[in-house]
């Protein structure tokens, strides 16, 4: 049986944690920073947790995650 693959796109943009949740990073980080608030662009540092609607869906496109 061959195995399966895992998207590209997908195990370039999340990681699993040790409890098997998916991280992400933030979006609207990129570009235009002058225009979003302070805290806008604080909270968005770093990686956030998906929830388990999102989470499922990424889950089968990184089968061997």
């Amino acid at each position: 049986m061959p195995k399966m693959k895992t998207k590209s796109s997908v195990k370039k943009r999340f990681r699993l944690t040790g409890s098997g949740k998916v991280r992400a990073n933030v979006a609207y980080k990129r570009h235009q920073l002058s225009a979003k608030s302070v805290k806008m662009k604080r909270q968005n540092r770093g990686t956030m947790i998906l929830c388990e609607a999102d989470a499922g869906i990424i889950k089968q496109f990184m089968p061997y995650g």
